[in-house]
């Protein structure tokens, strides 16, 4: 009986285990893309706008869309993330 619940507590952290460390990974490798397309937007924005008063503006122009879309998607995933499963 004791043996039965050590294992299965045992199995439970294991899974918790897997799917945080996956969580983290996948959170990781989001970062590095984020930042890859920081700098590709970044030097889109410095061959078209060479002007450096025209960079301040597109680069404001840019937080702010990317702003926009994260908030957007951290809705939708939160309100996905709280639906109930059937």
């Amino acid at each position: 009986m004791v043996l039965h619940k050590i294992k299965e507590e045992r199995k439970k952290i294991q899974k918790e285990i897997k799917e945080k460390t996956t969580g983290y990974i996948l959170a990781a490798l989001g970062l590095v893309a984020g930042l890859a397309w920081n700098e590709a937007i970044k030097s889109f924005i410095v061959t078209f706008f060479p002007n450096p008063g025209n960079n301040v503006l597109a680069n404001f122009l840019y937080a702010i869309a990317v702003t926009i879309f994260i908030v957007l998607i951290t809705v939708y995933l939160l309100r996905f993330s709280q639906r109930p499963t059937d």
